[in-house]
């Protein structure tokens, strides 16, 4: 059984949304200085590179990060490639998918190719149609490489709310590069953060 690390290394270089807090790692102590240990403090995003939203994070009055069930985020996953660069995911994107068979959709967009240090302002992101096609099936959790579920200047959120509306769990930031298309279990853990709208995540594919 192979193992695919489809998650984003966390480094300075890591861009980040425009205005949010970009990684800083600090060091407290460090055994070359005569320390017994090395420690360090990190300063960073909660929608820092492979992420999970919580509801809270655009419904104030929603579930935070401590209150989501994680369920959705284990379990089996399809992984498509999708020709779209930019814009709203509909049907037509996923010519041939057997949808009875998706239980978390993770999408591989050209974002898996951009540089690290760029953050892409044009991206592919589900159309509230296609979060309600997927609610139809039974999906639990919608994925993708872009950094967010709605066009960068969006205020309303629609793609967002949509997965919200019909319980589909969200998962950003993923890196997809190297990863065949099909059938694989996912493993992507949220911290446990109490009140908290994101947390990075380690994802990994098996299969």
């Amino acid at each position: 059984m192979k193992i695919f690390d489809i998650t984003r290394t966390i480094n300075p270089s890591l861009a980040v949304w425009p205005g949010d807090t970009p990684f800083l790692a600090e060091i407290i102590t460090a055994i070359k200085d005569g320390s017994s240990i090395n420690l360090t403090t990190l300063t960073m995003s909660s929608h820092m590179g492979t992420h999970v939203d919580a509801p809270y994070h655009f419904l104030d009055d929603d579930l935070t990060m401590e209150a989501v069930s994680l369920e959705a985020y284990i379990g089996p996953a399809t992984v498509v490639t999708v020709q779209r660069e930019a814009g709203p995911l509909t049907v037509a994107d996923f010519p041939g998918l057997d949808w009875s068979r998706v239980e978390r959709l993770l999408v591989h967009s050209v974002a898996s190719d951009k540089p690290i240090d760029q953050f892409p302002t044009e991206f592919v992101y589900p159309s509230p149609e296609l979060a309600e096609l997927m609610a139809q099936y039974g999906v639990v959790l919608f994925g993708s490489d872009a950094p967010s579920m709605d066009d960068m200047d969006s205020k309303t959120l629609p793609g967002h709310k949509a997965l919200r509306r019909h319980r589909i769990a969200i998962l950003e930031g993923l890196l997809l590069t190297g990863v065949p298309d099909g059938n694989y279990e996912l493993i992507a853990l949220p911290l446990k953060i109490e009140g908290g709208d994101g947390s990075p995540v380690r994802a990994v594919l098996r299969g």
